[in-house]
């Protein structure tokens, strides 16, 4: 049966909350985007005058498609070449979902969607629905078709795997700014010890360039060794300008919630990183540099107003 116009608007009026549940189940914008598509193609085969609460529909069908990825997906990282992180959402980013509490803000901070990588894909679907959407667990037991007490001790224990790996301090973006301001100026001194006042004392350095783009495989550890690594990062160089194709504009922003440096270069963000921080300092930086993971981010740049840049870097 054919949709009819009011059908279509009902999926699409719904279509935002599904793409906000789809990314932190995937922790990918692009796949999350395809998944949505194609529960709007399941809709459209359904008979859908027969189904009595499309959002529990559409919610079940959209879940039930992210597990079957997240599966997959588990495969496919097995191979992935360096260190794996989620695709970075830009501040106002409508995929970032709702954020009237602080789980539903903290549900979607990069840090937490990297531990998420921990859970299975059953935890990760019970935390996500019942963390940052507010399902009731009767609701998460129909979507995942187990049992309520068993959506409950899920829940509970997903939290418990969430809650042991962070310690983050919610920043609002003024902060996020004085962050970024200061981490920046530190980074430029060429001297260590002004970065290593800032961290933590474990604080680490991830980096994903998915084989694309060069970044180490393995994180570095410790105030000095990460202190170290943003020292000669930020220090200007003709090979860096060379290899990056030239000195990228730096600008302060907020991604997934974090403070965050985006680099960019000619209208295209070629890298997101991302900073955690903790009320002893900055715990860690998360960098995305796959190109295949900053498409979004380019488009959303391109679109909002960013003010002048920071610094030019390399």
């Amino acid at each position: 049966m054919a949709l009819t116009m009011n059908d279509v608007d009902r999926f699409e009026a719904f279509r935002p909350r599904l793409e906000a549940i789809a990314y932190r189940l995937l922790g990918s914008a692009s796949e999350a985007e395809d998944a949505v598509q194609e529960t709007f193609l399941r809709w459209q085969a359904a008979d859908v005058g027969r189904i009595e609460v499309p959002e529990a529909w559409l919610t079940k069908v959209l879940t039930n498609l992210c597990l079957n990825q997240l599966t997959s997906a588990r495969a496919r990282r097995e191979t992935y070449v360096g260190q794996w992180l989620p695709e970075p959402l830009l501040a106002g980013d409508p995929m970032l979902g709702p954020a009237d509490t602080a789980e539903q803000r903290e549900s979607v901070s990069y840090a937490v969607l990297a531990l998420l990588e921990r859970l299975s894909p059953g935890e990760r679907a019970v935390y996500v629905l019942r963390e940052a959407f507010d399902y009731p667990h009767r609701e998460i037991a129909e979507i995942l078709d187990i049992t309520e007490a068993a959506s409950q001790q899920i829940f509970h224990r997903a939290k418990k795997h969430v809650a042991d790996g962070k310690a983050r301090t919610e920043i609002d973006e003024a902060a996020a700014r004085r962050i970024i301001d200061e981490f920046l100026a530190a980074a430029t001194t060429g001297r260590t010890e002004p970065l290593v006042r800032l961290l933590t004392q474990d604080a680490i350095s991830i980096g994903d360039g998915g084989g694309k783009v060069p970044a180490r495989t393995k994180p570095f550890e410790g105030a000095l060794a990460v202190a170290k690594f943003m020292r000669g990062l930020f220090k200007p160089s003709r090979a860096k300008r060379a290899l990056a194709g030239g000195s990228p504009e730096v600008h302060a922003t907020t991604a997934n919630g974090d403070p965050a440096v985006v680099a960019v270069l000619d209208g295209r963000v070629i890298g997101v990183m991302c900073l955690e921080v903790t009320d002893e300092g900055i715990a860690a930086f998360r960098s995305q540099a796959n190109p295949d993971k900053l498409e979004r981010a380019t488009r959303r740049w391109a679109a909002t107003d960013h003010g002048e840049p920071l610094l030019n870097a390399f």
